[in-house]
């Protein structure tokens, strides 16, 4: 899937690309108008920005352990709707759909510049250690670094720093969200965001 992304990527740079030389080359006396030349570069950057992003969520609450695809996650927190391996996640963690949602979403909302100073600051390996004792590549230790690019994603995107921001930017095939810390870590964050 990957591979069919970077593929579909490159060719559509390359169409963009001729497209211009074409102009160039018949020396066309009209100007091109900015709107077109933002629009395709826009497109090429919204379909390049999550070609790394985590496709895959290991649920992990105890001795529970299952998987759901990123877009099943992103259906439940919008919807709802629930997975067989989510109800089974769901009932091992004691936790209502409502309250799991929550903690996916909730999260600190500010303008996207105060929030990536703010990770900048003292107080982003903080933020980032909350987030990533949540969040994480699966059987792999926390790399600071690329939590905060994921955050950092989140930020541009959406003007908030989230657990699903993080889980939808994190440049691996898979994450995994270990669900004993999720409300704990939901509630430090809500904390934070009073303070925003």
């Amino acid at each position: 899937m990957e591979f069919m992304f970077l593929e579909y990527d490159s060719w559509l740079r390359m169409q963009i690309f001729k497209f211009f030389k074409h102009i160039k080359q018949r020396h066309l006396n009209f100007v091109v108008n900015p709107l077109v030349i933002l629009g395709a570069s826009a497109s090429v950057l919204l379909f390049s920005t999550n070609a790394n992003a985590a496709e895959q969520v290991i649920l992990k609450y105890g001795s529970f352990q299952g998987k759901v695809s990123t877009n099943e996650l992103n259906q439940f927190v919008q919807t709802g709707q629930t997975t067989p391996v989510l109800k089974a996640y769901l009932q091992a963690s004691q936790q209502t759909p409502a309250v799991a949602r929550k903690a996916l979403t909730a999260g600190i909302k500010a303008d996207p510049a105060f929030l990536d100073s703010l990770l900048s600051s003292w107080a982003g390996p903080v933020l980032v250690d909350q987030i990533g004792s949540v969040v994480s590549p699966p059987g792999k230790e926390l790399d600071q670094r690329t939590l905060r690019t994921a955050l950092s994603e989140s930020i541009k995107q959406n003007g908030e720093v989230t657990l699903l921001g993080a889980i939808r930017n994190y440049p691996t095939a898979a994450v995994e969200l270990r669900g004993d810390r999720l409300v704990s870590v939901y509630e430090r964050l809500s904390t934070l965001a009073k303070l925003f």
